[in-house]
């Protein structure tokens, strides 16, 4: 028989609604089942999203469901989880997100699942490497969405401000996904030069001063969002999105994710987010970029800000 691709999608709230809904559009995934507390707002999800299977590209199978149904799908994708609230940092949320999510993780892997997970919930870097230890998984099979939002947010302001399509823009923001990301100019290029290049070729236009500025909109813009409607759930949802069919596609596509990290710059037993190759069997390989002295120093301490929250949660894992 055929294989058939199925995405588990566990929290309907709104970044998973989101991200079914845009998983319809694109067409990605052959079955869609989505689980979650609250069941009635769920299966309204699930009535509104067939009833608009005519205008999709493909036809797909789409059900409310339980974690029993967890056993045959391909990814899992977790977007369940407590909220980030206006002035709460991501890493605020740990506590009360890693006792939601060794229920999860253990339902779950209870029905016999061998796929691959994709976590969302924030803090992202910490709520992924639990979802590795309560699952027993092998480290690239899980995967958190990590910076794959932020580095798609800082392709989209340099392409504002160097008026060209973002798609032609190359830039990672590395690090935890959080205020002590950082942007990687070193390895930055547009229409195939360094940012530096197109700025030496109009000095007129472009100055690298400007190039902070553009780093704090991107690192800050998830409290700008929150601040206006409440919470951020499209963007994210299309990186998910993206992620998901890199991985059901056997794309090899190189994305920044929150990956396990071993050695990485002299960071162990952390994940954090890095540009790493996806395919069909998670993470294939972390790419290692040689850094400068001073995006070398930044990343450390934005892996030293992962470790010490990890370190204030570790009794979790023994519970």
């Amino acid at each position: 028989m055929e294989h058939v691709n199925r995405v588990a999608l566990i929290g309907t709230g709104a970044v998973g609604s989101s991200y079914a809904f845009a998983l319809l559009n694109q067409g990605v995934a052959d079955e869609l089942v989505m689980i979650d507390l609250n069941k009635e707002k769920s299966e309204g999800d699930v009535m509104d999203l067939n009833h608009g299977l005519a205008f999709a590209p493909f036809n797909k199978k789409i059900w409310f469901g339980d974690y029993s149904d967890c056993k045959q799908a391909d990814i899992v994708v977790i977007t369940a989880g407590a909220n980030q609230k206006p002035g709460e940092t991501r890493i605020d949320l740990l506590e009360k997100n890693t006792d939601i999510f060794k229920s999860i993780v253990g339902s779950v892997m209870k029905s016999g699942f061998d796929g691959i997970f994709i976590v969302a919930t924030n803090p992202v870097d910490l709520l992924t490497y639990m979802t590795w230890k309560f699952s027993g998984l092998p480290v690239h099979r899980v995967i958190g969405s990590g910076t794959i939002l932020d580095t798609a947010r800082l392709k989209y302001m340099l392409s504002e401000y160097f008026s060209i399509d973002s798609k032609n823009v190359h830039a990672y923001i590395v690090g935890e996904h959080g205020d002590s990301e950082l942007p990687v100019w070193s390895h930055a290029t547009v229409a195939g030069k360094s940012i530096y290049e197109r700025m030496e070729d109009h000095p007129d236009r472009y100055n690298e001063g400007d190039l902070e500025d553009i780093f704090q909109q991107v690192r800050d813009a998830a409290y700008a969002i929150i601040d206006r409607k409440g919470a951020t759930h499209y963007g994210i949802a299309m990186g998910l999105v993206r992620l998901t069919k890199a991985i059901l596609h056997n794309e090899n596509s190189v994305l920044t994710v929150s990956s396990y990290v071993d050695g990485y710059y002299d960071v162990e037993g952390l994940y954090i987010g890095v540009p790493a190759i996806v395919n069909r069997k998670g993470i294939a390989e972390v790419i290692e970029l040689n850094l400068d002295r001073k995006e070398k120093k930044q990343f450390l301490e934005s892996a030293d800000v992962l470790k010490r929250a990890l370190a204030s949660i570790q009794s979790k894992l023994s519970e």
